[in-house]
């Protein structure tokens, strides 16, 4: 199609999950409470390992940055959708859309990363631990969390300066709460093939090596489990692990239903799919981790107890 014959489109329209105004005003009001939780939750076990000197460990300073990133998670997607329900509006810019899609990338694959890396932590503490604290160092930690960074970030601008390369003619709306990368390749009138190739190559590897870096570490937690001489040995190893393999479990159940599959496969049935991870996983991380550990339960307890008796004086 010609370029000089197409509109050129300046901002799109989110439609939202439902089409119902009864049903908006319900969702509305569940998402805001959702993302409140999200927040108090996340921020409340960023407090209490910042302020228990004895979670100062590498497993809980890997969960203080799950938390920061579920808050950013959350937070550039959620609060758009409130904001243009107050106001009566649909519209996000072309700007705002594509640095959303930039933002959204870069922390759900800085969450499968921070999760492949939690995994291998696990595995040295129980397949390797009497070399724990010199293998997990605090600068390797470190180096973990930067070098995840680094390239989940290469990797989210990658796919963003693929996107605005893409035309769009007169259709504008999405059927989501959110610019997501599948809805907007969807909308494109131009050649989408070069972004699609991409998905399915750099997305599929970002997607696929942090999984197998938690399925090799598992199997290997197993496989020592298993020679352990008691059955209370067992359990004590497998509650470490609990919290963190339902986490997995959330989390990559719903990414790869939605995106190892082509984009013109994608429908409206995958936006219940992505609430769970851009909206419910952020907001169990906080009670999973909190409810199935016990020193965080303690570190947590502390924490309240302090506030309580400072806000007396």
């Amino acid at each position: 199609m010609d370029r000089d014959n197409q509109t050129t489109v300046t901002e799109f329209l989110l439609l939202g999950l439902s089409g119902q105004s009864e049903q908006e005003e319900v969702l509305f009001g569940l998402f805001l409470w959702m993302y409140l939780v999200t927040i108090f939750g996340n921020l409340l076990i960023i407090l209490a390992i910042t302020c228990d000197s004895h979670l100062h460990t590498p497993m809980y300073f890997f969960l203080a940055n799950l938390s920061s990133v579920d808050i950013c998670f959350s937070s550039i997607t959620i609060p758009k959708m409130l904001v243009n329900h107050i106001l009566g509006c649909k519209s996000i810019s072309y700007v705002e859309c594509m640095t959303q899609i930039y933002f959204f990338i870069t922390f759900i694959n800085i969450d499968g990363f921070l999760l492949s890396v939690m995994a291998y932590d696990r595995y040295v503490a129980i397949c390797c631990p009497l070399h724990y604290t010199m293998i997990m160092r605090p600068t390797l930690c470190v180096f973990l969390v930067t070098v995840s960074w680094v390239i989940t970030n290469l990797h989210a601008l990658l796919h963003t300066l693929l996107m605005v390369q893409l035309t769009f003619c007169s259709s504008n709306a999405i059927h989501h709460f959110f610019c997501d990368p599948y809805a907007i390749i969807k909308l494109s009138c131009s050649d989408t093939f070069i972004n699609e190739l991409m998905v399915s190559i750099a997305g599929g590897l970002m997607s696929i090596a942090p999984f197998t870096c938690i399925t090799v570490s598992y199997a290997y937690i197993f496989s020592n489990i298993l020679k352990f001489p008691s059955i209370q040995g067992i359990r004590k190893a497998l509650s470490t692990c609990g919290s963190h393999l339902t986490m997995v479990s959330f989390f990559y159940g719903a990414i790869l239903g939605v995106y190892m599959r082509p984009s013109s496969s994608y429908s409206g049935q995958d936006t219940v799919a992505t609430v769970i991870f851009t909206v419910v996983t952020p907001l169990v991380n906080p009670f999973i981790y909190s409810l199935r550990n016990h020193d965080m339960k303690g570190a947590l307890r502390k924490l309240i107890l302090k506030r309580l008796v400072l806000s007396r004086f």
